[in-house]
C-alpha cells in the first residue's frame, strides 16, 4: 500500500503538510504530473515552464536526499491516476487545495469522480489561507491570521525507497509550448525561494515602502518571492514565520535601528492582500472570463482596435513610460504592482481594450503569474467589478512622479538615450525632436476623460442594484 502525494503549486519539502501528513500513514510516491494540455493554454509560456523545471530538478534533489526522488509522470492525469492505481494499492491521494487557472478547475471536477469511483480518499489540505467553500467573507481575515500564525509544518526525516521509475522532464519546445523571448528571470527552486527570503529581510527590505513604486529601485527592494510563491517554492506561512522571527530577534538583540518595521509591515500587509484576492478566485471561479459585475457586459467587447493593442503589446504607445515599462516586463518577466496597473490602465482607459482580450498577453509574460491576482486586478483597473474605486492611471503624472531623471525610460527606451532629461516624459514637446522614436497613439487627456465619464455614469447607475449588493457581499469582508 502506497501514498500518493500528488505535488502541484507547492514545490517545496518545507511546510508542506501533504507530505508530512502522508509520511506518518505509510510509504510515499511523491508525484508529479506534467500536462501537456495544461501547457498548452492561452494564458502560459515556456517562461513559466522553465521556472517550473528548475523547480522540480530542486525539489528532486531534496527528496532523494530524504530517500525517494519525485516521480515524474507526463501525460493525462486521470490516465496516470489510473495506472498507478491499477499498479499499486493506492488508498490516499494527498495535496494541497489549488486555486488556479479554469483548466487546472476542470481537471480537478473529473478527478474528484475518478477517485470516488476507485474508492481513494483525496485529501486536499488548505494552502496560502485561501478557504475553500467560505460561507461568510467577514470571517475570511480572522481564519487567514489563524493559519498564518501556526508554526511550519517539518518535512519527514526520511522517505521509505519505492521501486517506481520517474520520467524524464520534457522541455517546452518538445511539448510546443509558447515561446517568450527576454533577457533575464529569477530561477525557480526551494533554496533559491529561501536565498531571496533572506537577502530581502537582512538587505534589502529597509527601503521596502520608500521604493515600492519605484521602476528604478523596486527590483531590489522589493521581496520579489511573487514567483516563488505562485510556484509553491516556499509557503506564506513560512515567510509570516520567518519575518516574525526575524523581528523578534532583532529586537531582542536592540538593533531594531538596522530594521525598518514600516517596510516590514508594509510587507506583510501586501503578504495578506495577495491571498485576499486569490480567495475571490476560489469563491467564484469565473471571474477569469467574465466580468465580475453583469452590468460592464458589452462596455469594450465591440471597440477592439487591433494597431492600438499591437502597439502597446511591443512598447511602441509613444509614452516613454509606458513603453519603458512593458519593454522591461518582457525582458526580465517582472515589474512592480504601480507600473503593472498602469500598463492596464492604459490599454483598459486610454486605448479602451477589453481586458478579457489582453489578459493571456500579460499573464504569459508575468513570471508570478498568478491567476487569482491577474484577473481581478485587470478587472478593478479597467473598472469592471462594480465595486472598487474606479482608477485610471494618467502615464505622464506616473512618468513624472516615478522616473523624474527619465533614468528608467532610457534604459528602455533606446531611442530616447540621448533625447534632453526636462523633454524625456513628453518628447513629442520638444522642438528639437528628431528621434525615431513613435508619436503618441492617441490624445491621452482626452481618452482618459471619455473613459472617466462611461466608467463613472455607469457605476452611479448600479451603485446600489441588487447585483451588487450580492458581489459586495461575496467578496467584501
Amino acid at each position: 500500500m502506497v501514498e500518493i502525494v500528488w505535488f502541484k503549486r507547492d514545490l517545496r519539502i518545507k511546510d508542506h503538510q501533504p507530505l508530512h501528513d502522508a509520511s506518518l500513514v505509510g510509504c510515499v510516491i511523491p508525484l508529479y504530473i506534467i500536462e501537456p494540455n495544461l501547457w498548452k493554454q492561452p494564458d502560459v509560456s515556456d517562461r513559466q515552464y522553465d521556472f517550473l523545471c528548475e523547480s522540480l530538478e530542486d525539489l528532486t534533489q531534496s527528496l532523494q536526499k530524504l530517500g525517494q526522488e519525485m516521480i515524474i509522470r507526463v501525460g493525462n492525469a486521470e490516465e496516470i491516476f489510473i495506472n498507478l492505481i491499477n499498479q499499486y494499492t493506492v488508498k490516499n491521494v494527498w495535496s494541497h487545495q489549488e486555486t488556479w487557472n479554469d483548466w487546472t478547475y476542470q481537471r480537478d471536477i473529473k478527478l474528484r469522480k475518478l477517485f470516488r469511483v476507485n474508492n481513494v480518499n483525496w485529501n486536499e489540505l488548505p494552502i496560502n489561507g485561501v478557504a475553500r467553500l467560505l460561507k461568510y467573507r467577514k470571517d475570511w481575515a480572522r481564519l487567514f491570521y489563524q493559519e498564518m500564525n501556526k508554526e511550519p509544518f517539518q518535512h519527514p526525516s526520511k522517505l521509505k525507497k519505492i521501486n517506481i521509475v520517474s520520467e524524464d522532464i520534457p522541455s517546452a519546445k518538445s511539448l510546443g509550448i509558447e515561446k517568450i523571448n527576454y533577457l533575464s528571470r529569477q530561477k525557480g527552486g526551494e533554496m533559491q525561494a529561501y536565498q531571496v527570503m533572506d537577502s530581502f529581510l537582512n538587505e534589502r527590505s529597509y527601503d521596502y515602502s520608500k521604493n515600492i513604486s519605484s521602476p528604478l529601485y523596486s527590483a531590489d527592494s522589493c521581496s520579489r518571492l511573487s514567483t516563488y510563491l505562485a510556484f509553491g517554492n516556499i509557503s506564506l506561512k513560512q515567510i509570516f514565520y520567518e519575518t516574525n522571527k526575524f523581528i523578534d530577534e532583532n529586537k531582542k538583540n536592540k538593533s531594531i535601528t538596522n530594521i525598518n518595521i514600516r517596510s516590514i509591515n508594509a510587507f506583510k500587509s501586501r503578504l495578506r492582500w495577495r491571498s485576499h484576492f486569490i480567495q475571490k478566485l476560489e469563491d467564484q471561479p469565473n471571474i477569469e472570463y467574465k466580468n465580475l459585475h453583469s452590468a460592464y457586459d458589452g462596455l469594450r467587447e465591440n471597440d477592439f482596435n487591433e494597431e492600438l493593442y499591437y502597439k502597446w503589446c511591443t512598447g511602441q504607445t509613444g509614452f516613454p513610460f509606458v513603453d519603458a515599462c512593458m519593454r522591461s516586463l518582457i525582458n526580465t518577466g517582472w515589474i512592480n504592482f504601480r507600473m503593472r496597473a498602469m500598463l492596464v490602465s492604459f490599454a483598459a482607459n486610454n486605448l479602451w481594450l477589453d481586458w478579457k482580450k489582453f489578459s493571456h498577453f500579460l499573464s504569459k509574460i508575468f513570471t508570478d503569474y498568478e491567476p487569482g491576482i491577474h484577473y481581478y486586478q485587470l478587472q478593478m483597473q479597467s473598472g469592471t467589478t462594480g465595486i472598487n474605486t474606479v482608477r485610471i492611471y494618467n502615464p505622464i503624472k506616473q512618468s513624472y512622479d516615478q522616473d523624474q531623471d527619465g533614468i528608467f525610460i532610457k534604459r528602455w527606451v533606446s531611442e530616447l538615450e540621448n533625447h534632453p532629461i526636462e523633454m524625456i516624459h513628453e518628447p513629442w514637446k520638444s522642438p528639437l525632436f528628431k528621434s525615431n522614436y513613435v508619436k503618441p497613439i492617441i490624445n491621452e487627456a482626452e481618452t482618459r476623460k471619455n473613459a472617466a465619464s462611461k466608467l463613472y455614469a455607469l457605476k452611479a447607475q448600479i451603485r446600489n442594484s441588487d447585483n451588487t449588493k450580492k458581489i459586495i457581499q461575496k467578496h467584501v469582508g
